[in-house]
């Protein structure tokens, strides 16, 4: 786990140092690996899949959405 947030995330390089800001990051870092991972809508890398969810708003919202379990 941790080469894949390093390779897609760039974890290593991060420069988040203060308090519970590194902690933060990096739990949010592995949602967003898990919503990647999760998503079957496209077939693309981990790299590309962020790519795309930076770019388009629709992608980014059916990745969040998917996300979100109802009870």
């Amino acid at each position: 786990m941790h080469w894949m947030l390093d390779m897609n995330f760039r974890e290593d390089e991060s420069r988040i140092r203060k308090l519970q800001g590194p902690l933060m990051f990096n739990v949010m870092r592995k949602i967003a690996m898990a919503l990647f991972k999760q998503d079957a809508s496209k077939s693309a890398s981990m790299a590309r899949k962020k790519k795309m969810a930076g770019l388009d708003d629709d992608y980014r919202s059916t990745l969040l959405e998917s996300g979100i379990k109802m009870r």
